[in-house]
């Protein structure tokens, strides 16, 4: 299983408390840890990524064992880590302003 974090406002939208697990079949990527959540929980669709072009959204950032993972490619394949549930995947809203 693998634990995903998700911002308050994406759990209460989903209707969960704290983490979310989730099975992914086949190699554990960035895109099919999202694929998997939005399989689960078709109401995050369009809120991680875009709907159509499954491009990430602006100021949404990924991280694996303390790592930013954001501008690596969806398809990299993520720590043994991540994938034994060992560590969570971490789904986190940046926060822009000046």
């Amino acid at each position: 299983m693998i634990r995903v974090e998700i911002p308050f406002h994406l759990r209460t939208l989903a209707g969960v408390d704290g983490e979310v697990m989730l099975t992914v079949d086949g190699e554990v990527t960035r895109a099919s840890i999202l694929d998997a959540l939005e399989a689960r929980y078709p109401m995050l669709r369009g809120t991680i990524r875009d709907h159509v072009t499954l491009k990430q959204r602006p100021l949404v950032r990924f991280f694996v064992c303390k790592e930013d993972i954001t501008h690596d490619s969806p398809s990299d394949p993520l720590p043994n880590t991540v994938a034994s549930g060992a560590e969570p995947f971490l789904i986190v809203g940046a926060i822009a302003g000046g």
